[in-house]
């Protein structure tokens, strides 16, 4: 198991202002039962969102998003749950006051950085790291009511919060003052970031023209035909699908739904995004307007009383209850009404978010509609078919696109288009092509990192570098999303990973395997497979003493996996491998001595590190 490991969290401090005060005015009887239904409630609030309290300080509260596991939208997460624990606080006082004629304000603060986990049975904080201060020190700077984020944070939560800018805090132990923004609203459903940055699709035409001719044969037929878009996170699907469906929406109907990660009550989400779409229901309808509008969907059919009740209780709109199979008939018959008056496409985005009977529905509207024009388009990342690997196989009229990364040409048009048809000095148009690797996301987003720290500058036209970019960090949204996927690993496969990442992007079997624990070699082989089979890595041709190399499917992956490794681990690892490599030439290093000496200054400069007033 691994017991210490470097992570990225999120971390949370809520605070009761004037406490003191407070256990003054109440009975200690009292004061004991009002802390209780707070602190119950605040802790219902921060596990719905996927949050671990790591411990009660007196009347304040530290939670971390990312341990045990690490979700992409950890940052997200946590800034939705103080929202909703100030609102929650807000009923709370109602009955405050009805009891004891008192009410509570609390100030929080919330931010996001590294920090060094530990398993909680040990008896030590498992949390521990710097970025755990800072959020302390934004909740005792935030006012009574109010709730202070990090600028790393916001950055990862800006496209789905309301906030404000405020003058940046002087706080102890923190030489450079901190820049901070206080929370005023969330946005429900919205991803924590979006494009900022803007280009025209590029590249992608086979894709494109695959769809066309998807729609235009499930028009021709009347039938319903089905895609589902395969990528990396980044790779470009939504992207790749909203164009698709500008191009189609003048003369087809479309209607959306997304698949969430957590929350209650999520398994049929994005159906009811999409039936409520289709029915024209808004926010501001009751529940007896939006039923009148779902029964208006159906009023010619003779079945029109029994579809309806069954998809006013999916829509939640009645107390009633119906089976599984009562809902996806219901579901079935609406698409099917619907587009008997004309094509109709359908687009179910993050479906490997989905629930298993979400996907169950998918599968039975693929098998079961039939006489109408339904086209449905599905958008994925490859851990899809980790979890359904037969994903529609066998069935012809479904079929998987699967999106590859854009060539060099593409990766240069959109950076140019990126940057307005601006030019981008070599230096870094190579070194972003490098990193990138033909992601569109990990293109964007690395360009936006560099713009807004200042490191790339227009000037006259053209942007230029302000300094190196010998050693470029991971823009934190990339990092989110690649933590996120190595976090749900097995943790074999974590710890296998993990070793190979020391080597570099490219690495050899008996490698990995001496440097991973006497008990886990024999297994290292079927460990590397499955790596395969996830796309992190892939078989690389190696003549070098005569064992069978892997590299990793992008650079981003092995950082990533690398800066999960303790350094004290990463040190031992990197000594182990030079030794291997010395092993393996019993003459001497030889042509390898360079590679030996990168590894042994790696070990030093970790170990430095951590103790630099030894170094």
């Amino acid at each position: 198991m691994r017991v210490d490991a470097r992570k990225v969290v999120t971390v949370l401090f809520c605070d009761i202002v004037g406490f003191t005060a407070l256990s003054g005015e109440l009975d200690p009887e009292s004061l004991r039962h009002l802390m209780s239904r707070y602190f119950d409630a605040m802790k219902g609030v921060l596990q719905h969102h996927g949050g671990t309290i790591e411990k009660y300080i007196g009347d304040a509260i530290m939670a971390i998003f990312g341990v045990p596991r690490v979700h992409e939208d950890d940052a997200l997460r946590a800034v939705s749950a103080a929202a909703e624990m100030r609102r929650a606080l807000s009923k709370l006082n109602e009955e405050f006051e009805r009891n004891w004629g008192v009410t509570i304000l609390t100030r929080t603060g919330v931010n996001t950085g590294e920090v060094v986990t530990s398993d909680a049975s040990r008896g030590d904080s498992f949390v521990t790291a710097d970025a755990v201060n800072v959020a302390a020190r934004l909740e005792q700077a935030a006012e009574p009511g109010h709730i202070l984020i990090g600028d790393t944070t916001y950055r990862l939560v800006s496209n789905a919060v309301v906030a404000e800018a405020i003058p940046p805090l002087t706080v102890k132990g923190k030489v450079d003052p901190l820049r901070a923004w206080r929370l005023l609203n969330v946005v429900p459903t919205a991803p924590g970031w979006g494009r900022r940055l803007d280009s025209p699709l590029m590249g992608r035409e086979s894709e494109l023209a695959v769809l066309e001719e998807t729609l235009q044969r499930s028009a021709q037929t009347r039938t319903c035909e089905m895609v589902t878009l395969i990528g990396a996170a980044g790779v470009g699907k939504s992207r790749l699908g909203n164009e698709f469906l500008s191009r189609v929406s003048p003369r087809v109907r479309v209607v959306t739904g997304r698949c969430l990660p957590y929350g209650e009550g999520i398994t049929f989400w994005p159906v009811i995004e999409v039936l409520r779409d289709i029915a024209g229901i808004d926010e501001q309808d009751s529940p007896d307007q939006a039923q009148s509008k779902v029964s208006e969907l159906v009023e010619h059919r003779d079945d029109a009383g029994l579809i309806s009740e069954r998809i006013a209780s999916l829509l939640r709109l009645s107390d009633s209850t119906t089976s599984m199979q009562e809902t996806f008939w219901a579901v079935r018959k609406v698409f099917e009404e619907v587009a008997g008056h004309g094509p109709l496409v359908v687009v179910f985005d993050d479906i490997h978010s989905g629930e298993p009977t979400f996907l169950d529905l998918v599968e039975y509207l693929v098998d079961w509609m039939r006489d109408v024009p339904l086209t449905l388009l599905c958008l994925a990342r490859h851990e899809l078919l980790e979890s359904r690997g037969a994903w529609l196989t066998g069935k012809a009229n479904a079929s998987l696109l699967h999106l590859q990364p854009l060539t060099q040409p593409e990766t240069t048009g959109l950076m140019q288009n990126l940057l307005g048809g601006a030019d981008l000095v070599d230096e870094a148009h190579s070194t972003i092509t490098d990193i990138a690797e033909g992601n569109p996301l990990f293109i964007e987003e690395t360009l936006r990192m560099l713009i807004d720290n200042g490191s790339l500058q227009r000037v006259n036209g053209s942007w230029n570098l302000t300094g190196t970019l010998s050693n470029i960090d991971i823009p934190p949204t990339i990092h989110a999303v690649l933590a996120a996927r190595l976090d749900r690993l097995e943790e074999e496969e974590r710890s296998v990973i993990e070793r190979a990442s020391v080597v570099g992007r490219m690495f050899w079997w008996g490698a990995v395997s001496e440097l991973s624990s006497q008990e886990q070699r024999a297994q290292v082989g079927s460990y590397l497979q499955s790596l395969v089979r996830k796309e992190l890595i892939r078989p690389d041709h190696s003549e070098t003493w005569e064992e069978d190399a892997f590299r990793f499917m992008h650079i981003l992956v092995r950082d990533a996996a690398y800066g999960g490794i303790p350094k004290a681990t990463r040190a031992e690892l990197h000594q182990r491998f030079a030794h291997w490599i010395e092993t393996k030439n019993p003459r001497g290093a030889g042509e390898y001595e360079e590679i030996v000496g990168f590894h042994l200054e790696q070990a030093y400069l970790a170990l430095a590190q951590l103790a630099p007033t030894d170094a």
